[in-house]
């Protein structure tokens, strides 16, 4: 589903238009409505009104599996725009109940503890509070690992804990969007989530040599057929 639209290159984020709670919810209901679809993924939510539109989407839809990518607003600027605080915490009330999966970067792990949305200070209790919300599993990605180095690091409602090596030392671009996808895509074709994750890490890891820097800032993925 489009939430946004963005003005923005590889440098950064200059705008976000939010897109509306009814065309949101006009956007699921028009496939769900159509077709079988299988999972569904979510990226960054900017509004509470959205939250709660996907929160009553997913209620009419709790057999399909769920992924939601958590991220910050790109801008530090755009967050009173938004209510950022307020957003994030309807969606960890309202969203995180019914997710299969979330997505979530390291560092938004530590903004939410030091703003109070999460309590403690250490990945450990983010990782526990994410999860006593309600969420299966978790994967949180750019964990700190000595150095550049970063891993992954999931777990689920029933106490698994793996760990994995992020292959990559810089940062590209939609990273976490483009693994949260695979991830979605092939708990559509019927897999677990453990087995999805392995998935998801498999095409990141194989898309490392990939990318290439287009203008000033990050790296993309050149996802282009040859």
């Amino acid at each position: 589903m489009l939430t946004g639209i963005l003005v923005q290159d590889t440098a950064g984020t200059e705008s976000i238009e939010a897109v509306s709670p009814d065309l949101v919810d006009d956007q699921a209901r028009c496939l769900l409505e159509d077709m079988p679809v299988h999972a569904m993924k979510v990226g960054p939510l900017y509004t509470t009104e959205s939250v709660s539109v996907l929160a009553q989407i997913t209620a009419d839809y709790s057999h399909v599996p769920l992924v939601v990518q958590l991220q910050r607003i790109p801008n530090v600027s755009l967050e009173d725009e938004f209510d950022a605080e307020e957003t994030q915490a309807a969606l960890l009330e309202l969203v995180l109940p019914q997710t299969d999966l979330v997505v979530a970067d390291h560092a938004l792990l530590l903004q939410w503890q030091s703003h109070g949305l999460l309590p403690g200070t250490s990945l450990e209790q983010a990782v526990a509070s994410v999860l006593e919300f309600g969420a299966s599993a978790l994967l949180v990605s750019g964990v700190p690992s000595g150095g550049s180095q970063r891993f992954y690091f999931y777990r689920d409602e029933n106490g698994q804990t793996s760990q994995f090596a992020a292959q990559a030392t810089e940062t590209v671009l939609g990273t976490d969007s483009l693994m949260a996808t695979a991830i979605a895509a092939e708990l559509a074709r019927g897999s677990e989530v453990p087995v999805a994750v392995d998935y998801g890490l498999a095409c990141i890891n194989a898309m490392n040599g990939r990318s290439f820097q287009p203008g000033m800032g990050a790296k993309i993925f050149n996802r282009s057929h040859r």
